[in-house]
C-alpha cells in the first residue's frame, strides 16, 4: 500500500529553519514526482514546490523562493523540505503529494496528486 509519511513540522521563530521529511513506503519512488503543499486556516491548499523523479527538475512558488529548498533521495525513498529565513505567512499544516505522471516540469497543481500524506504541523511565531 502507497503511503506517504510527513514530519518535523515544530513551532519556529520567525527568521528560522525546519527541515521537513517525506518518507515514502509501498511504492518505488523513482517513478514518482513529489509536491509539497501547503493550507493555512481558512485558505485553499497551495503548491510549495515540486520535484521531478531524478530530482533534476525543482519548482517554487515565488512566495518560497530563495528560501525553500527541495531535494530528494530515491535510495532512502525520502523528500526533503528545507525552509529558511521562516515568516508567520509560513504557517500552516505542510502536505506531500506522490504524482504518477510522467511530465516535466513537475506541477504544483494538487489537483493532479493522486496520493497525500496526512500533514505536519508548521507554526512560525515568537
Amino acid at each position: 500500500q502507497l503511503q506517504l509519511v510527513e514530519s518535523g513540522g515544530d513551532l519556529v521563530q520567525p527568521g528560522g529553519s525546519l527541515r521537513l521529511s517525506c518518507a515514502a513506503s509501498g511504492f518505488t519512488l523513482d517513478y514518482y514526482a513529489i509536491g509539497w503543499f501547503r493550507q493555512a486556516p481558512g485558505k485553499e491548499r497551495e503548491g510549495v514546490s515540486c520535484i521531478s523523479r531524478s530530482g533534476g527538475s525543482t519548482k517554487y512558488a515565488d512566495s518560497v523562493k530563495g528560501r525553500f529548498t527541495i531535494s530528494r533521495d530515491n535510495a532512502n525513498k525520502t523528500v526533503f523540505l528545507q525552509m529558511d529565513s521562516l515568516k508567520p505567512e509560513d504557517t500552516a499544516v505542510y502536505y506531500c503529494a506522490a504524482d504518477r505522471r510522467y511530465t516535466l516540469p513537475c506541477s504544483t497543481e494538487p489537483r493532479v496528486y493522486g496520493y497525500w500524506g496526512q500533514g505536519t504541523q508548521v507554526t512560525v511565531s515568537s
